[in-house]
């Protein structure tokens, strides 16, 4: 197999200092990889972002001190956007993922991923490509919209919904809780369900993650 052409650099943020520096004695093992430098959270990222090189990838914790991962996922998206985000965490839940998604995260990872998942995650990231692991159906990327000659082209996909299961879709993409969507959407949990169940089938995915990560792919997402 043809090695990258070009070394692709990396940033660990992350107040855990034994992982981060296993984690950076790991991917500067990789071909084509490189560790650029290590933080400790947020604050100490932007302050060592120096010299000709910034990182192409950030490997980015959520929890931490001072400047945690969703803000430093915001301020990566609005002041360096050619940059990539993986949320590496120990937190696997919708909202937790949803929020970094929203942020402008491209893939998310836990901390007890096997080296191969890493690669795995850095190599799609790095080819412009989102990484969830197993929480996306494989049919959702056949929804990716393609652009020809500026214009978008877009599946008309939202045809087969109906008016309130395309009003759960929108409820879904936000961090509101299921209980919460039911209050206000002014029906039961049960009602809930069929939307939900609806909507996964008819989008290809199989939680809120990969539905927040579809409306992302296909720019329905609106902050």
């Amino acid at each position: 197999m043809a090695q990258p052409s070009t070394t692709c650099f990396i940033a660990l943020v992350d107040d855990h200092a034994l992982l981060r520096h296993g984690l950076a004695n790991l991917i500067n093992e990789f071909d084509g990889y490189k560790v650029l430098f290590e933080a400790d959270n947020g604050k100490d990222f932007i302050a060592q972002l120096k010299g000709p090189h910034h990182p192409d990838i950030v490997l980015l914790d959520i929890t931490m001190p001072e400047m945690n991962g969703y803000e430093t996922a915001e301020w990566i998206q609005n002041n360096l956007p050619e940059t990539k985000v993986l949320v590496l965490s120990m937190l696997d839940n919708d909202t937790a993922i949803i929020r970094m998604l929203k942020r402008g995260a491209r893939g998310f990872i836990l901390k007890d991923s096997k080296p191969s998942v890493v690669k795995q995650a850095l190599d799609q990231i790095r080819n412009d490509d989102y990484f969830i692991n197993d929480l996306v159906s494989n049919k959702l990327f056949r929804y990716v919209l393609l652009k020809k000659d500026g214009k978008e082209n877009e599946m008309d996909f939202t045809s087969s919904f109906t008016e309130r299961e395309l009003e759960f879709f929108k409820h879904a993409c936000t961090e509101m809780s299921h209980k919460e969507i039911a209050e206000l959407m002014n029906v039961s949990p049960r009602t809930v369900d069929s939307y939900r169940d609806a909507v996964f089938e008819k989008t290809g995915v199989n939680s809120r993650v990969g539905l927040i990560l579809f409306a992302i792919k296909n720019g329905l997402l609106v902050n």
